[in-house]
């Protein structure tokens, strides 16, 4: 797994490459716990990339957001591909967590809020 930020306006987006599991996914969290900085206002989780999500990547994902969520930051996942969207579907989690087609749409999400 590899992970690359990007800031712009108040956003922070963080991209994913490669698998997140049992075996990376306390390393993903820590990772995007000491990549938001305080002048954050949303995240946007890029997804484009990656191309697994397990069990223990999914309780991840929704511990960032719950985590996001006591900082008042907002939080979007991005551009998933249709085996980890369905990940999330099946899960429910798509219920709880806004997950937008592309970057641009979930950028445009937020800036109208």
């Amino acid at each position: 797994m590899k992970m690359t930020t990007e800031r712009q306006d108040g956003i922070l987006s963080f991209r994913v490459d490669g698998r997140i599991d049992g075996s990376n996914a306390i390393a993903f969290q820590e990772a995007v716990r000491t990549a938001v900085d305080d002048s954050d206002r949303a995240m946007i989780m890029d997804c484009a990339n990656t191309s697994y999500i397990s069990s223990a990547g999914l309780r991840a994902v929704l511990m960032t957001a719950k985590s996001l969520s006591n900082r008042d930051v907002q939080f979007a996942l991005c551009a998933l591909s249709n085996d980890v969207l369905d990940v999330f579907e099946k899960s429910g989690f798509d219920k709880i967590i806004a997950i937008h087609r592309s970057k641009a749409e979930a950028l445009g999400s937020l800036h109208d809020q």
